[in-house]
């Protein structure tokens, strides 16, 4: 039956993958072995994962439900390995947890290994993490307790270490033609015209010279990761092979980095070329046809109208989900202004986007938080970029009287451009003298979060306010890089406060939890409500709409250290505190509201 559904799947497919793959490649041949490969891998799927294929086809729209919270987590820092993980779902189950990212897991060295985005070997797990058979038994535990997984696939370079790489560094040129390798200095230099750099400070240049190999290998985030030549239709099958069998782990969500780079060209920036999109496009299809039930989120980090087109269109659809960049930053920015405007102008953009698009929501993540704001409309208002940036960037390191605790990331000398780093609670003011202030800002953030349509995704830890990790400093493996402040271990010892009210982790853990299933409940939190923003008639608070079957749903989010009284126009229901609001409600410093209506 299954061999049945896969030659439909197939056949309803394969069209467009030909045409799109000929287009692009025109090499009949390796199309046949893609082919070929994709009823291998199919074939070689478990029972239980064509079972819960067959499942989810039944609701294609599964990843769009309001009953989805993700957490993303480094599997050492949290529980030591694969198994450890393994033994930690019921803490995860009770923190109302359904969708698990898993930062990078697979095989790389260490001293090269960027955070695990170098990767040496696609179907390895690092060793101190476990093996193969412990990630799909961590995804087989998930799936029992309704959890999805999800990982990140590293589509853009692998590492110098990996296996065509030292292949390619010995001269094997069917090895060297997976990379960009150049004898002629002038073909980089060509490229350095038009190709902007990623960490300039840290990893200048997009190029490395390789003495030993006597050419330059294109590595446009670090030396020791190496480009993959999406043009050569080999690198294209082999990732696509990769991808499927890390599919067939058990992995439901498989989040594409750094995708806009993928596909490289002299004159342009090589950033969000046509052919990107193709790639993204024929590899949804791949999946369609081998393993329906697992879907691709696309790591797009760039301003929003280079980030929405990555959802294709409504009959050629690419990534399933998108990060919601553009409000991670602008919620900052919020906190150090407590000014709305910015932040209501862009949710309302967000807001007029079709309710197909999902994306997903959080204040923090891994990795530092860039300041990629509207900036014209910023000068408008007299905030000049270069000395906007450098008062966000004090503010959060408490330079200005805040009790905001970061550190500065990737800062240029020159031009004085930094990222900043940070946990939220440490950001919200956790390790300051005002603790309970923190506390109502952390939760008002996530209130807010919450309140938006997509899948609110907490940073493990922020479910306990977890603050910096100073002591990264101490480990010569990490102390060049900041972004380590916010990827310390998981207090162990502080998750077992969750049970103490008094508390600033049972404080944080309760609120969350009450707010997360008020989600589940309430039918105006799904994808497709209407949802929108009003004035509230005050600078410092964000009043946001959500409407669904005669339900009305209101969220009140405080942004100033001062109480505000927010005029109302009927009467409303405190959904958290239960008693009812006539025409106005008192919302105190960093405080907010969620409010309903029956209509």
């Amino acid at each position: 039956m299954n061999d049945i559904i896969f030659s439909d799947r197939l056949k309803l497919r394969e069209p467009e993958l030909k045409s799109l793959y000929m287009e692009l490649y025109g090499n009949e041949a390796c199309y046949r072995d893609l082919v070929r490969n994709l009823a291998v891998f199919h074939e070689s799927r478990s029972k239980s994962l064509k079972c819960r294929d067959a499942e989810k086809r039944m609701t294609p729209g599964w990843y769009k439900s309001e009953e989805l919270l993700g957490m993303m987590l480094y599997i050492d820092n949290f529980a030591g390995n694969l198994n450890g993980v393994r033994e930690k779902l019921p803490y995860l189950k009770k923190a109302n947890v359904n969708y698990l990212h898993l930062m990078p897991f697979l095989d790389t060295v260490p001293e090269r290994s960027d955070g695990g985005y170098a990767v040496a070997d696609f179907r390895k797990v690092r060793p101190d993490l476990g093996i193969m058979e412990d990630l799909e038994a961590l995804t087989a535990a998930c799936h029992e307790q309704g959890m999805n997984v999800c990982m990140d696939f590293v589509m853009n370079h692998t590492s110098e270490d990996h296996e065509w790489a030292k292949r390619a560094r010995a001269g094997e040129g069917q090895y060297m033609s997976r990379y960009f390798f150049y004898a002629d200095p002038s073909v980089p230099r060509e490229y350095d015209k038009t190709v902007p750099q990623v960490f300039p400070t840290t990893a200048p240049g997009n190029f490395t010279w390789l003495e030993d190999a006597g050419h330059w290998v294109m590595t446009t985030f670090y030396p020791y990761q190496w480009d993959l030549n999406y043009a050569n239709p080999i690198v294209f099958n082999e990732m696509m092979y990769n991808y499927l069998y890390l599919a067939n782990r058990g992995v439901d969500v498989v989040r594409i980095d750094a995708v806009p780079y993928i596909w490289k060209e002299i004159g342009t920036t090589c950033r969000n070329l046509p052919q990107v999109h193709t790639i993204v496009r024929m590899m949804r299809l791949i999946g369609e046809i081998v393993c329906p039930s697992v879907i691709l989120l696309g790591e797009v980090v760039m301003a929003p109208e280079y980030v929405a087109p990555y959802f294709g269109t409504e009959d050629r659809p690419e990534c399933h989900l998108l990060y919601n960049v553009t409000t991670m930053a602008t919620t900052w920015h919020t906190v150090a202004t407590r000014d709305v405007r910015l932040l209501r102008q862009q949710l309302d953009v967000v807001g007029r986007l079709p309710k197909t698009q999902v994306f997903l929501n959080y204040l923090r993540c891994h990795d530092d938080i860039g300041w990629g704001l509207d900036y014209p409309t910023l000068e408008s208002w007299g905030m000049g970029q270069p000395e906007h940036k450098q008062f966000l960037n004090d503010y959060f390191r408490g330079l200005t009287g805040s009790d905001a605790r970061g550190e500065l990331y990737n800062e240029d000398p020159v031009t004085r451009d930094a990222r900043l780093c940070g946990t939220t609670a440490s950001l919200c003011g956790m390790e300051g003298d005002h603790k309970q202030d923190a506390i109502r800002l952390d939760l008002t953030l996530h209130a807010m979060m919450l309140f938006q349509s997509g899948i609110p995704v907490l940073y493990s830890g922020d479910e306990i306010g977890q603050i910096n990790d100073w002591d990264y400093k101490r480990d010569p493996n990490k102390a060049a890089d900041s972004r380590y402040l916010h990827r310390g271990k998981m207090p162990w010892d502080l998750a077992e406060k969750i049970r103490d009210p008094e508390s600033a982790e049972g404080q944080i853990f309760a609120g969350l939890s009450q707010m997360e299933k008020l989600r589940r409940e309430k039918r105006a939190f799904a994808a497709h409500a209407d949802f929108w923003t009003w004035d509230t008639g005050s600078q410092q608070v964000l009043g946001l709409g959500r409407w669904l079957e005669g339900q009305l749903l209101v969220g009140l989010f405080n942004f100033g250290g001062e109480s505000c009284a927010v005029p109302l126009d009927d009467v409303y229901a405190d959904m958290l505190g239960g008693e009812l609001h006539s025409y106005a409600v008192e919302l105190p410093g960093y405080g907010f509201a969620w409010l309903e209506q029956e209509l």
